[in-house]
């Protein structure tokens, strides 16, 4: 902001109008603050999320891992039991 007349003729208005300038740069300041802790949390919760569906993905992928060895090995005793054993 460009300093005014007023500002240039007496020290008390430059003062008086800084002092309101730094207020206002200090709620500016806050209210990033408060944004930044919202999307800081929002991260942290998306964060959660994926690490969630990741575990799930990972769970999924070993059960069918181990049905498909169970369905294997079974399939292996049906032709040992039916091919070999008679």
């Amino acid at each position: 902001m460009d300093t005014t007349e007023i500002e240039k003729k007496s020290l008390e208005a430059h003062v008086e109008l800084c002092a309101e300038r730094y207020r206002h740069l200090e709620l500016q300041l806050d209210s990033a603050n408060s944004s930044i802790g919202r999307l800081k949390e929002m991260v942290e919760e998306v964060h959660a999320m994926v690490h969630k569906i990741v575990d799930n993905r990972n769970n999924q992928l070993i059960n069918w891992g181990l049905g498909t060895i169970g369905f294997l090995l079974a399939t292996v005793g049906w032709l040992l039991s039916n091919y070999v054993f008679k």
